[in-house]
C-alpha cells in the first residue's frame, strides 16, 4: 500500500483526517510517524499559500505523496479574524480554553444575527515529481455564548452548527467528519486523487 505523509503534528486532526481517508489505498502517515521533525514556517497571506508550502516542503524531505491543511476559523464581527493565524491567535502555546474565552468575551454583547462565523480549510497535494492539487471546504455557523462540549479541538466548543443545534464539540467524530470543513476539503480532495491515479493507468 502506497504510503502518504500528512504534514501536521495536531494529534486531534491526524485522527480526524485517519478517518475521512480510510477508504482509500493509502497508508496515512503523520509527520512524527515519518520520522519528520522539521517545522514549516506558515507566513503565507493564505490559507491555500500555508498548505501548498506545508505539503511540498515535506514532499522534498520524503519522497512521497504529501497532503498539508491550512484551516482556520473567521469571525465576521472581528473582520475575519483570527483567519490565517487561528493557531497562533494571542500566542501559538496559548491554551485554547484561553483563545475560546477571549473570543467569546470579545463577542459579549454581539447578537446573534452578527456572531456569523465559518472554519475554513484548504487541502494542499504536493507529489514527488512536484505537481501539487488544492481543494476548499468551508462550514458556516456562528460564535455560541458559551463553551461547549468535550468533542474535537481548537475553537470547537465555540462554534455552533445551527442546523445541529450544537457545538462541533458537542458532535459525534462521525458527525463532525460528515460536515466540518476538512472533510469537505478532503472529499474533494479524494475526488482529484482517484482521477490522478486512474490518468496514470
Amino acid at each position: 500500500m502506497q504510503q502518504m505523509i500528512f504534514a501536521t503534528k495536531n494529534k486531534g486532526k491526524i485522527k480526524e483526517i485517519k478517518a475521512i481517508l480510510s477508504d482509500l489505498p493509502l497508508e496515512v502517515l503523520s509527520m512524527e510517524e515519518a520520522g519528520i521533525t522539521i517545522d514549516v514556517v506558515e507566513d503565507g497571506a493564505t490559507f491555500e499559500e500555508n498548505a501548498l508550502k506545508k505539503a511540498v516542503e515535506i514532499a522534498k524531505i520524503s519522497g512521497k505523496l504529501t497532503m498539508a491543511d491550512d484551516s482556520g476559523l473567521e469571525i465576521d464581527f472581528l473582520d475575519g479574524k483570527p483567519g490565517v493565524y487561528s493557531a497562533r491567535y494571542l500566542g501559538e502555546n496559548t491554551p485554547y480554553t484561553e483563545k475560546n474565552a477571549h473570543i467569546l468575551s470579545l463577542l459579549k454583547e454581539v447578537p446573534q444575527q452578527k456572531r456569523g462565523a465559518r472554519f475554513v480549510s484548504v487541502i494542499a497535494a504536493a507529489f514527488p515529481d512536484g505537481k501539487t492539487l488544492t481543494t476548499e471546504g468551508v462550514i458556516e455557523g456562528r460564535i455560541g455564548y458559551e463553551i461547549k462540549g468535550e468533542n474535537g479541538f481548537g475553537y470547537d466548543p465555540i462554534f455552533f452548527v445551527p442546523e445541529k443545534g450544537k457545538t462541533t464539540a458537542q458532535l459525534s467524530p462521525e458527525e463532525k467528519n460528515a460536515i466540518s470543513h476538512r472533510a469537505r476539503a478532503l472529499q474533494k480532495m479524494k475526488v482529484l486523487l482517484q482521477k490522478e491515479w486512474e490518468g496514470q493507468m
